[in-house]
C-alpha cells in the first residue's frame, strides 16, 4: 500500500529468496565501504549498481516516494549546509582552484567544491536504495534473526522485529483515523493552511501515540506470561536455510570492501583527485 513506509512486502524474486543474515551482512559493509570513500568512480559504480538492484527488486516507486523525496529534501539541505558553512572547502582539499562563478567573499563556486559535493550526494544514492531493498524485501522475522545470527541477544533481536511488525499498522491506523475526521468535516488536505494541517494531524498522532502504548503493555504482558527469554538462545520460525546464493552476496560485500580499500592506497587516501 502507498502509506506503508518501509514495510515489508511480500514478492518473488532473487532478493527475496536470499537470507536475512547475508543482505544485512551485505548492506551493512557495503554502507560502510561507500560512507568511508570519496572515491568517485566507486561511488557511482555502487550507485549504479544499487539502482539496478532497486528496479530488480520489483518495488513500486508510490510505495516509497515519500522516503526518498524526505531523505532527498534533507540530502539537499545538507549538500547547502555544507556550502554555505564551507565553500572552499574542495578547493583546501583538492589543492586546486577552478572558478566557475564569481561570489562575495569566499563563496565563489568552483568546480572542487562542486566535486566535493557531488560525491556527498552519490553517496545517498548509493546506499538509500540498498537499505530501502533490504527493509521490503526481509520479513521482519528473518530481520531478527539475521540481528541473533550476527550475535545481538534474541531480546532485542526480537524486539526490533516487533517494533518493524508493528509500523505499518500505525501508519495504517493513522490514515483510518484521518480519513474519519476529513468525513467528519476536519480539513486535512492541502487546501487548508499548513497550520491548519500541523494542528489537525497533532490531535490524530497525540491520542494514536496513548493507544500504541496501551498495546505495547499488552504485548509484554503476553510475552512475559508465555516466560519470553527465559532461555539463551531460541530458534527463529521466518529463518531461512543458507545457500550458495547467501554465500555469492557475501563474496561479494566483501570484494567490495576490498576494492574500497585498495583505492585508498592507489589515491593515496579517502579522496579521489581527478585536478
Amino acid at each position: 500500500m502507498a502509506n506503508r513506509l518501509l514495510g515489508y512486502q511480500s514478492g518473488k524474486g532473487f532478493l527475496y529468496d536470499l537470507s536475512g543474515t547475508s543482505k544485512l551482512l551485505f548492506f551493512i559493509l557495503v554502507s560502510v565501504a561507500v560512507m568511508t570513500s570519496y572515491d568517485t568512480r566507486f561511488l557511482v559504480f555502487v550507485g549504479v549498481a544499487s539502482l539496478f538492484l532497486f528496479k530488480k527488486a520489483g518495488i513500486k516507486w508510490q510505495d516509497v516516494s515519500f522516503v526518498f523525496v524526505f531523505v532527498g529534501f534533507f540530502a539537499l539541505l545538507n549538500l547547502i549546509m555544507i556550502y554555505l558553512f564551507a565553500p572552499q572547502y574542495g578547493v583546501d582539499l583538492y589543492q586546486s582552484q577552478t572558478i566557475l562563478i564569481d561570489g562575495p567573499g569566499s563563496y565563489d563556486v568552483t568546480l572542487e567544491e562542486l566535486f566535493y559535493l557531488f560525491n556527498v550526494g552519490v553517496k545517498y544514492v548509493s546506499t538509500l536504495p540498498l537499505a530501502v531493498i533490504f527493509l521490503i524485501t526481509t520479513h521482519p522475522g528473518q530481520f531478527a534473526s539475521s540481528l541473533n545470527h550476527l550475535g545481538l541477544p534474541y531480546r532485542f533481536a526480537y524486539a526490533v522485529s516487533l517494533t518493524l511488525r508493528y509500523i505499518p499498522d500505525l501508519q495504517e491506523d493513522f490514515g483510518a483515523i484521518r480519513k474519519a475526521q476529513e468525513a467528519r468535516g476536519l480539513e486535512l488536505s492541502k487546501k487548508a493552511s499548513l497550520l491548519a494541517r500541523v494542528k489537525g494531524n497533532i490531535q490524530i498522532i497525540t491520542p494514536l501515540i496513548f493507544s500504541s502504548l496501551e498495546r505495547i503493555d499488552t504485548i509484554s504482558t503476553a510475552m512475559a506470561l508465555r516466560r519470553f527469554g527465559r532461555y539463551r538462545k531460541r530458534s527463529w520460525y521466518q529463518a531461512k536455510v543458507w545457500t550458495k546464493s547467501d554465500s555469492l552476496i557475501v563474496f561479494l560485500s566483501f570484494l567490495i570492501v576490498i576494492i574500497a580499500i585498495l583505492l585508498f592506497y592507489v589515491n593515496g587516501g579517502r579522496f579521489y583527485n581527478p585536478f
